[in-house]
């Protein structure tokens, strides 16, 4: 088989994994734009328990619905939201349609990039996919909760303090709160990747435990370079907010693969020889 042969072969893989993708994501993204869940409440054995069922309504839709949820949560009282652009709540309803779109079928996703992939790993590869898929799912997971519900409402509260004590108006543009409220809970959930990251860079050889040690100034200036980055505003406090559990993250991940290191060098240790009776 030429190299052209199989190069279009990979590309007709990715074309059908992306297609298998579509299928599945594309009809969640428009269930979210074009329904609601209509709350009700069942009797079970005599308890009353909340549930919903889904009602065609394109306008107070399903991200509709959770944007409310994300007013209510997140920002203090007294602050008022307001539509600047003509399609800015449009938008606002995608953004929020699309990353609820990627958060429930990221399941799917994951199966189709590891149908993709598993057979080009090596056997020490795939172990470690296995071993670190569901950590890494876990931290992600939990970093965005933590996002989303701790530090996100305390980053809106502490920044409108400083808004009334310049005696301004609490308002916020829509665009503005629903962008900045999704990235920012988003970027905790990458940051708590990054002990998964090296501690796999390190299980596969590509960077020595020590490594991570020895450069952690480098760490810390990286950490304070991401968080102004990936934070919309331009205040550093949220940058800080963003920098100080990434550093902590960095080495808890420097220890588990020093760790591993050196639990591996236990095992490559030849056995000592019996001595002479």
């Amino acid at each position: 088989m030429s190299d052209l042969d199989r190069i279009l072969g990979v590309l007709a893989e990715v074309r059908l994994r992306l297609v298998r993708m579509a299928w599945v994501l594309g009809p969640l993204f428009g269930f979210l734009l074009f329904f609601e869940i209509v709350p009700v409440r069942l009797s079970l054995l005599g308890v009353s328990v909340p549930a919903g069922y889904p009602w065609p309504n394109p306008f107070y839709n399903v991200t509709a619905q959770v944007f409310r949820a994300m007013v209510r949560w997140m920002l203090p009282p007294g602050v008022e939201l307001l539509n600047v652009g003509v399609g800015d709540s449009i938008l606002v309803q995608m953004e929020i349609g699309l990353l609820l779109t990627l958060i429930l079928g990221m399941p799917w996703i994951v199966h189709e990039v590891a149908a993709f992939l598993v057979p080009a790993l090596r056997r020490n590869e795939r172990a470690l996919i296995r071993q670190v898929g569901i950590p890494a799912t876990v931290l992600f997971g939990l970093g965005t909760g933590i996002g989303l519900f701790l530090i996100t409402p305390f980053t809106f509260l502490l920044l409108f303090k400083y808004v009334a004590a310049m005696g301004l108006a609490p308002v916020l543009g829509v665009q503005d709160f629903v962008t900045f409220a999704l990235l920012y809970s988003i970027a905790f959930g990458v940051v708590f990747e990054l002990p998964v990251f090296i501690y796999a860079l390190t299980r596969l050889g590509v960077v020595h435990a020590a490594v991570w040690k020895k450069h952690w100034r480098g760490a810390i200036l990286g950490s304070l370079v991401f968080g102004m980055v990936i934070t919309p505003d331009n205040s550093g406090i949220t940058m800080l907010l963003i920098a100080t559990p990434m550093v902590g993250l960095y080495f808890g991940g420097a220890y588990f693969a020093g760790r591993w290191e050196r639990g591996g060098e236990v095992r490559a240790r030849p056995p000592a020889s019996a001595g002479a009776g």
